[in-house]
């Protein structure tokens, strides 16, 4: 997907706002988890975004994509954003990001997906760290109105304090 920065995309600086293009993100995202599922697609997370040059109005954005890993409903997808002048001239990167989209149904309920076909030792190993970010993920993640089990600590301290 390519999109042009427009004087509305811009703070007082002249550079695009990170939120501008976060949004082009998320439609990639989108795009890219529900070409490959066929169905309707949730942004779960966004794992790490990070932008390392600005981009300046008037410049074009290429947003490059592809899927790392696919769960029994979610889906990585890598996302590599780069700028270039209007009139073309070197292209640089300007972010990167790793999105979790889910299938889901008409209800918004999660539902599998085609796994992904890995061709390569490259595709493979890129598997393989997405499922480990994956799994990273799930530790660090509690699904609204679940409590966890508090530790022998924090029963200590009280159901007040427990997290």
């Amino acid at each position: 997907m390519a999109r042009l920065t427009l004087p509305t995309d811009v703070n007082f600086m002249g550079n695009v706002f990170g939120g501008v293009i976060l949004e082009d993100i998320d439609r990639v995202a989108y795009i890219t988890a529900t070409r490959h599922s066929g169905l309707n697609a949730v942004t779960a997370s966004f794992d790490r975004v990070d932008f390392e040059k600005p981009v300046h109005v008037g410049q074009v954005l290429d947003f490059d994509a592809h899927l790392t890993f696919v769960g029994r409903s979610s889906m990585e997808v890598a996302i590599e954003v780069r700028a270039e002048a209007l009139m073309g001239g070197p292209k640089y990167r300007v972010a990167r990001a790793w999105v979790t989209m889910v299938a889901v149904d008409p209800a918004g309920h999660p539902v599998p997906v085609r796994p992904l076909a890995l061709r390569s030792g490259a595709e493979r190993k890129e598997f393989e760290a997405g499922r480990q970010r994956m799994d990273e993920r799930r530790r660090h993640f509690r699904p609204r109105g679940r409590r966890s089990r508090a530790s022998s600590s924090e029963k200590n301290m009280g159901a007040k304090h427990a997290v």
